[in-house]
């Protein structure tokens, strides 16, 4: 019988990120802390939650246009001009999809060729990776070194570049480092993508999650707005991971190429997700506020933690992760986190889950209770100091 299996997707790995999530959900020990997914731990505010209900018992059930909602689409435009200062079309400018990853996987879809290759700064999301080999691309990893604070450097940039190169994504604030870039990181590395004439991704799906200063986004920067396909979503700003509801936003070309995509795989987002993150934008920023601040103290605590026990961590700006360096103690990054499951009954993901140059590091996520991180956090102390103990 002949393999009914497409090659290149079985040789796509799993995540990593799955892979410990599915050993916790094994577990029976009702002991178990997992710090290992980015999933707030807020409720979506009650005022988004209730516009969605209201759409259902209004009887909004249908279809809505392939590109999404005109009055979303407009919200979403709005919002882009409130926070960056850069005007959208709404009409053919805007696409919104089912959460930033399809937004992703339809962006490479409808930019690639064949051949062509994507650059791709890691440590970083899961996705990026396969979804260049589904599109026809190739994948080019550009390891980003913590004494950069997993920074993109415009020489590593120009050191990666082939006649081949057609897109860089850019993913910050970052997960799985919490690492962001500045508006002067931003500038030198735009030079060259403007030099070398190629293409963005930039997902910013953490916009919103910034500790340092506000979010500088690569569209502002002369020249870019019309090389870059901006993502976005609701997920991590609004608590709406199961509404799975994203956007892009770019030039007016790409964008009908996507929606074309989007129109034959998924034909329209949910409907009822539309209408809530319509309320989102118009009056979420209170609610965002409070749940970044939130978040900011369960950050501070951790970099203390790991201070007080001696584990080197540089401190991440963005986001809800923190990757804490284990080099010191001769384990691979899975080895570590196996054995930190398995004695300490604590989940966190393996740096290698999110690129190779992960190795050596942790992602612990801080979307989680305070009490929950604190209960962790005395754990991982005596973990540590333990195997400090093995190694004299």
């Amino acid at each position: 019988m002949r393999n009914p299996l497409a090659d290149k997707v079985v040789e796509i790995k799993p995540s990593g990120i799955r892979k410990f999530f599915d050993l916790v959900s094994e577990m029976t020990d009702k002991d178990v802390v997992s710090l290992g997914v980015g999933e707030p731990d807020f409720d979506t505010p009650w005022h988004i939650r209730e516009e969605g209900i209201y759409s259902l018992e209004k009887g909004r059930t249908s279809y809505t246009s392939n590109a999404g909602m005109k009055e979303l689409k407009q919200e979403i435009c709005n919002y882009i001009n409130r926070k960056q200062g850069v005007t959208y079309n709404a009409a053919n400018e805007v696409l919104v999809t089912v959460g930033g990853s399809e937004a992703i996987d339809v962006a490479l879809r409808a930019m690639l060729n064949p051949g062509e290759e994507v650059l791709i700064p890691q440590p970083c999301y899961v996705s990026y990776d396969p979804c260049t080999v589904l599109a026809g691309g190739v994948p080019v990893a550009i390891n980003l070194k913590a004494e950069n604070e997993f920074r993109l450097t415009a020489q590593e940039l120009r050191d990666a570049i082939t006649d081949k190169t057609k897109v860089l994504i850019l993913a910050f604030p970052n997960n799985p480092t919490g690492a962001i870039m500045e508006k002067k990181d931003l500038e030198a590395i735009a030079e060259v993508i403007i030099e070398k004439d190629i293409f963005v991704i930039s997902d910013e799906i953490y916009s919103e999650l910034s500790y340092a200063e506000d979010h500088v986004s690569i569209i502002t920067l002369p020249g870019m707005r019309e090389r870059t396909i901006m993502i976005n979503g609701f997920s991590k700003a609004y608590s709406m991971t199961g509404w799975r509801l994203g956007y892009a936003c770019g030039p007016a070309n790409i964008i009908t190429q996507m929606t074309k995509i989007h129109q034959f795989a998924i034909m329209c987002a949910p409907t009822t997700s539309q209408y809530a993150a319509i309320e989102a934008l118009k009056n979420g920023d209170a609610d965002v506020a409070e749940m970044r601040d939130v978040y900011n103290q369960r950050r501070r605590y951790l970099l203390h933690a790991f201070k007080e026990m001696g584990l080197d961590c540089f401190e991440p700006f963005g986001a809800f992760y923190v990757f804490p360096c284990i080099k010191e103690f001769g384990m691979t990054s899975d080895e570590f986190a196996m054995k930190f499951l398995e004695t300490e009954k604590v989940a966190v993901v393996p740096g290698t889950a999110f690129g190779d140059c992960g190795e050596g590091f942790l992602r612990i996520s801080y979307a989680y209770s305070l009490e929950n991180l604190k209960k962790a956090m005395e754990r991982l102390e005596r973990f540590v100091k333990k195997l400090r103990e093995e190694q004299k």
